[in-house]
């Protein structure tokens, strides 16, 4: 498994990824404390955290189907969103193999019948997966197309 130290590095990594699944992706970055979502006590015009380091984000949107969109976080984990399943809470190390997992058509929806509800479920690398709760009554085309 990869490591990303920086959102930088994860935005390459996701980059590559995109180029690999032929993906359009268009990334805003966030950088400073006053820019960044998790730091909105900071300030008007400081940019810098108390230890000084500059906090830096990331928004990352692919574009084609399934809609997914990645928010780094500075503290090295991540948002992803899935066709309107968000994912929160993802390592960023983690995010390359998620995506490619939801990309690769590896990811899929179980259902259950009670209560009634799905689970979206993406394999992840070491026999890891990640399971996300959603209703029945939100899913879109995509995710009912990967019910088993």
């Amino acid at each position: 498994m990869d490591h990303f130290p920086t959102t930088e590095a994860a935005v390459a990594a996701l980059r590559a990824l995109a180029e690999e699944f032929a993906r359009e992706i268009e990334v805003t970055h966030d950088i400073g404390a006053d820019q960044t979502s998790r730091r909105s006590a900071a300030g008007v015009g400081v940019t810098a955290d108390p230890d000084g380091s500059l906090p830096h984000e990331a928004y990352v949107e692919f574009g084609g189907v399934p809609r997914v969109s990645v928010r780094l976080y500075p503290e090295g984990d991540a948002l992803i969103d899935v066709e309107g399943v968000e994912c929160p809470d993802i390592p960023r190390d983690d995010v390359p193999a998620f995506l490619s997992s939801v990309f690769g058509d590896l990811a899929h929806v179980k259902g259950r019948r009670f209560p009634p509800g799905c689970f979206l479920i993406v394999p992840l690398p070491g026999d890891r997966t990640h399971k996300e709760y959603l209703p029945m009554i939100t899913l879109s085309p995509w995710l009912s197309g990967r019910v088993r």
